[in-house]
């Protein structure tokens, strides 16, 4: 494996150069921090420079795209992080962003334009569809030829943003057993950590909801169970604990394409 596919560059070392890249990576609280998820991020570098993608991040530049402040009841706060992100994202010439977060892809997407932020926003997901649609990789390592693998369905992703084709489509491009779980796309059930309530203790009752969901997710008789979001990623892991489960894996969609392609 070369160091080519390690390559990140940052848009203020592009700029200075005089090049500039065809989409600004935005990497994301949760690729930047938890250690878990950094592993999805590198996977994710080492697609997009194996398929030769133009694309740069902004490095120490990123900071939080305001959500959980938002979502929290901090109106004031998200502002003040909205407007930081933009002014630095248009005082660079931004037009194109790919995230890998379903809520900073959803925050960027949806909400940045009122504040003056107006962007082309993709998810990790469609973009991994688009490579796979213009023959940038070839999916033909046979990992999980024979597996079982079910698609939980993000909320900022799927019911916020209606993307419930393009994950389906990539993971059907290997060669596995797609199997959907009973309550799926527009009835999906959250995983319990949206809306800023990854941060909070859970509402008093008889089970939680990462355990419900992994209990329909295990029901599939799954090997494996894929994310498009790192939310997602932490309460289905933390489930599968739960349910002394771990043999079943939670792999992000990034996670999965990789390994098929030996990387």
């Amino acid at each position: 494996m070369t160091n080519d596919l390690y390559k990140v560059p940052t848009i203020a070392d592009m700029v200075a150069k005089g090049e500039f890249p065809d989409v600004l990576f935005w990497v994301g609280c949760a690729g930047a921090f938890d250690d878990k998820y950094k592993k999805v991020i590198k996977s994710l570098v080492k697609i997009l420079n194996k398929a030769n993608v133009s694309f740069a991040v902004l490095g120490p530049e990123e900071t939080c795209t305001g959500d959980p402040a938002r979502r929290a009841g901090n109106e004031f706060l998200f502002q003040m992080q909205a407007q930081s992100n933009i002014q630095v994202l248009n005082g660079y010439g931004v037009k194109k962003i790919v995230a890998s977060c379903p809520h900073c892809f959803n925050t960027l997407k949806n909400e940045y334009p009122d504040l003056g932020g107006k962007y082309e926003v993709t998810h990790h997901t469609e973009l991994l569809q688009s490579l796979i649609d213009e023959g940038k990789l070839s999916l033909e390592g046979g990992h999980f030829k024979g597996k079982k693998i079910a698609y939980h369905d993000s909320c900022y992703l799927g019911r916020a943003n209606e993307v419930y084709e393009a994950p389906r489509k990539t993971l059907a491009s290997i060669d596995t057993n797609l199997v959907e779980m009973k309550r799926n796309k527009r009835t999906g059930l959250c995983c319990g950590a949206g809306g800023s309530q990854m941060f909070k203790e859970p509402e008093k009752g008889d089970k939680t909801i990462n355990v419900e969901r992994t209990e329909e997710a295990l029901s599939t008789g799954a090997d494996v169970v894929a994310t498009g979001c790192p939310f997602c990623k932490i309460m289905l892991t933390d489930g599968m604990k739960a349910k002394n489960r771990e043999e079943v894996q939670v792999m992000d969609i990034t996670e999965v394409i990789a390994k098929e392609e030996g990387l």
